[in-house]
């Protein structure tokens, strides 16, 4: 690895990062990409988002918006000036001056890396690779991908890296929902893979980002992202174990739970729920057990967490059919409404959702199980279609059970508990409900 602190093609592209003239490519259009490309377009850089899905594309060129966190307004504004567009293929990557990735990293069925879409929009970038050009991985992954997988590759190109070009990770923090912090005003951490190549993604991203923080290599950065998740996949799977607990002595965990939470030094609130879900807790830290396991180092927390985070829905299928037996009622003759199956309130996302489990696993045992969710119309997951039925009173009356899954905003918990019969509050939101809950049962 050469270093070169004088190096003419990092004193050229650090000048058109400053003055503006860098152009900036996106790969990935999605919930990360995309608000991070409004974001570089509204401080006057031209940024070019490739975006493989070609709806997707077609509705950026028309500032037509599909992103919950994105300003439609913002994004109409920035298409019609030429700020952004999008295209579908890697033919422009040489007009690029920074390229930042922001593909999936999913598990494969046995709960280890899938790293397709990194590999492959790398070796399509390496086809395409100019001296004076910044790439940065921003997916979750393991600690040495960007290293160990994307140099090799992009030095295939024979250009030189840390003299010729400028590799870096520099993790995504989104949030989607989040209305207090953004793109923007979100710490952004960043490592490179040299000094220089960390020099110049610093400046990079400190043109839009509030406060950059530079570790000592991209290594370090992928283990901060997958840390933090992790983190909180612990931290759940405790609130849930002790939630199961709380279930055997006849507890409110809730209760426990606000109770602890009082404590104003030494504890952070967790909260259980139904299972986990979204893109980073059920997938990121198995990114991180499966680099300790080739290295011979077993991570025993992380392990446990996923185990007992995945046999929640499980037992919120169980509960179910506990309380419809005491009414009398079999579960396979039982129609169930489960509210939400995005998987966190006030979002779109569905993937991962531990509702679509609790779904399955209570349509395994025979019930008839619809859904209502104000922000997913319907989905297609695994083999699993469905729409969404208006909350109406005869809907909740003809139900047996109604599960709430997502405690979104939008939904009007007092008429469910009105005309329901039955409901299992997984999120505890009839704690904000006055008068009478002798039809509901937390979790």
């Amino acid at each position: 690895m050469v270093s070169s602190s004088s190096s003419v093609h990092k004193s050229e592209l650090i000048q058109k990062i400053l003055n503006r003239t860098a152009v900036v490519g996106v790969v990935g259009l999605g919930y990360v990409g995309l608000p991070f490309a409004v974001e570089k377009a509204k401080v006057g850089f031209h940024v070019i988002g490739i975006e493989q899905n070609p709806q997707r594309a077609d509705k950026i060129n028309r500032g037509e918006n599909y992103i919950q966190d994105v300003s439609s307004e913002e994004l109409a504004i920035l298409v019609e000036q030429g700020y952004l567009k999008a295209v579908t293929d890697f033919q422009q990557v040489g007009q690029m001056d920074a390229i930042i990735i922001c593909v999936p990293t999913p598990l494969t069925k046995n709960l280890t890396p899938d790293l397709q879409y990194v590999e492959n929009v790398t070796r399509a970038i390496a086809g395409h690779l100019r001296p004076g050009q910044l790439i940065c991985l921003e997916s979750t992954t393991y600690p040495g991908t960007t290293e160990e997988l994307m140099l090799p590759i992009l030095e295939e190109s024979g250009f030189i890296i840390e003299d010729e070009f400028f590799l870096a990770h520099s993790p995504e923090r989104v949030d989607p929902g989040n209305t207090r912090y953004s793109t923007k005003n979100t710490n952004k951490i960043v490592g490179g893979v040299g000094p220089d190549s960390t020099e110049v993604a610093e400046t990079f991203y400190k043109q839009t980002v509030d406060q950059v923080i530079t570790v000592s290599s991209a290594k370090t950065a992928e283990l901060v992202k997958v840390f933090e998740n992790t983190f909180r996949a612990v931290n759940i799977a405790l609130v849930n174990e002790l939630m199961l607990l709380c279930d055997r002595m006849g507890l409110s965990v809730w209760e426990v739970l606000d109770a602890a939470f009082t404590k104003p030094f030494g504890i952070m609130p967790f909260y259980p729920g139904p299972g986990v879900g979204g893109h980073c807790i059920p997938v990121d830290p198995h990114y991180l057990e499966w680099k300790a396991r080739e290295l011979n180092f077993s991570t025993h927390f992380i392990s446990l967490a996923g185990e007992i985070n995945r046999k929640i829905p499980l037992f919120v299928k169980e509960k179910v059919n506990r309380l419809l037996n005491k009414k009398g009622k079999p579960i396979a003759r039982s129609q169930i409404l489960v509210l939400g199956v995005a998987y966190k309130k006030d979002v779109s996302d569905y993937r991962e959702s531990p509702a679509l489990d609790v779904i399955r696993l209570l349509r395994g045992e025979g019930a008839t199980v619809v859904y209502h969710d104000p922000y997913v119309d319907d989905f297609k997951d695994n083999g699993l279609t469905m729409e969404s039925y208006p909350l109406t009173e005869e809907l909740l009356q003809s139900c047996d059970m109604v599960v709430i899954a997502t405690d979104h905003s939008l939904i009007d918990y007092e008429f469910v508990v009105k005309h329901a019969q039955q409901v299992l509050d997984t999120r505890n939101v009839s704690r904000l409900l006055a008068g009478s809950k002798e039809r509901i049962t937390l979790l």
